[in-house]
């Protein structure tokens, strides 16, 4: 073990050329970012974890009822012993052909059945009301540690002058506030990261589980790297845009739609002139050029540096996105219906909207003829129905 640590830690990797970690030491004079410093953040994301649980309950809870959010979820699919120990044992997307095996054996429809599942899907998705509280949840903490970083990075000289990040470096102190603004914040995704496992399961677990990692991944070597000071501007530069897609989402699942659309509106504006603009101009260009012209590269240095660029291919991907659906949805003239499925991003992996969903015949009846599967689709399909808090819009299919 103390082999694979001497390994790890390597001076020649993490630190610049004649620097070692005997010079980074704490001493009377000066404190420097040491890794056990982090430690303290794992009992903290605990605690962190426990204020949401509360808050959820006593504050943002009274606040949706008071919005007159109801606690209703999906509608809920009839008990069917066969069906269900196909779906927690075998699988929650049937195919065709055991679909047809459990027509025979329950006498029911194929549509039917598909209808069964799909319900059954949607039963497992929180309600309107725990999306509000737990958005509300993540805008105040957004809110709150936006608000901070910029109160403390606007008396910073590296704020105003990014050179700043480099001078001296690595043998920069740690400030009080540079220590409280990791912690929290690689506390707080801790605590998303465990929440996953405890919250309803979503479609989309691998990929938030994947950007957590690599959120707490970056914060981490930046911490021990001592490259604390262009961390904070990377940390305060995409809270900004956090505050204001939570608050959109809670607009939505209020049904607040002309809020909706204009803080959807700011945050598209805001995403992609930070991390299209900003981001590469102020943040990538310290990295990248003065760092080179200041400190020179070192083997960590460009394994930050990389991540940092792969950070901003996936800004430019979320951009396309952003304007690809918004174009979309202007040409069609159906910007809020569009803007409900954007502002909803944790949830569109999830939506499973149907054409007959609302029309579903009783599950006791025998196969239905083709005109009748045909009447009752197309009745279907001139209805919206209601799914997680907003509508699916089931006349417009090609927008999910």
């Amino acid at each position: 073990m103390a082999g694979i640590l001497a390994w790890f830690w390597n001076e020649r990797f993490w630190l610049p050329h004649n620097v070692t970690w005997a010079d980074l030491k704490n001493t009377d004079e000066a404190t420097f970012p040491q890794a056990e410093d982090l430690y303290l953040a794992c009992p903290l994301a605990f605690c962190i974890f426990m204020i949401r649980l509360i808050f959820e309950r006593f504050i943002a809870r009274p606040c949706a009822m008071g919005l007159k959010i109801q606690a209703n979820g999906p509608q809920k699919a009839q008990p069917n012993a066969i069906l269900e120990k196909v779906f927690t044992a075998i699988t929650k997307h049937p195919d065709e052909k055991r679909l047809e095996g459990l027509s025979k054996q329950l006498d029911w429809d194929v549509r039917t059945i598909q209808r069964w599942f799909r319900q059954r899907r949607n039963q497992e998705k929180p309600s309107t009301l725990a999306r509000f509280c737990e958005s509300m949840w993540r805008f105040t903490f957004y809110l709150y540690i936006f608000t901070y970083g910029v109160r403390f990075l606007k008396k910073t000289p590296w704020l105003w002058n990014t050179k700043e990040c480099w001078y001296n470096y690595p043998y920069q102190p740690l400030t009080v506030d540079i220590h409280y603004y990791y912690v929290l914040e690689l506390s707080f995704y801790l605590s998303l990261l465990f929440s996953q496992f405890t919250d309803i399961r979503r479609k989309d677990f691998l990929i938030m589980f994947l950007h957590h990692v690599a959120t707490i991944s970056l914060i981490v070597f930046s911490y021990v790297n001592n490259m604390a000071r262009v961390g904070t501007l990377v940390m305060c530069l995409h809270d900004a845009a956090d505050v204001l897609i939570e608050a959109a989402k809670m607009a939505n699942y209020a049904k607040c739609q002309i809020l909706c659309n204009l803080l959807f509106a700011m945050f598209a504006i805001l995403f992609m002139s930070s991390r299209l603009g900003v981001y590469p101009v102020w943040i990538l260009n310290t990295t990248l050029f003065e760092s080179w012209e200041i400190v020179g590269p070192y083997p960590s240095w460009w394994v930050f540096n990389l991540l940092l660029v792969l950070l901003q291919l996936l800004h430019s991907f979320w951009s396309y996105l952003i304007v690809k659906t918004a174009c979309r949805a202007i040409s069609k003239g159906k910007v809020s219906h569009s803007i409900q499925l954007l502002v909803s991003k944790d949830d569109r992996s999830d939506i499973e909207s149907s054409s007959d969903e609302d029309d579903s015949p009783s599950p006791n009846q025998k196969h239905h003829s083709s005109s009748s599967s045909s009447s009752s689709a197309t009745n279907g399909t001139n209805k919206n129905h209601g799914t997680n808090g907003y509508l699916t819009g089931a006349q417009y299919p090609d927008e999910h």
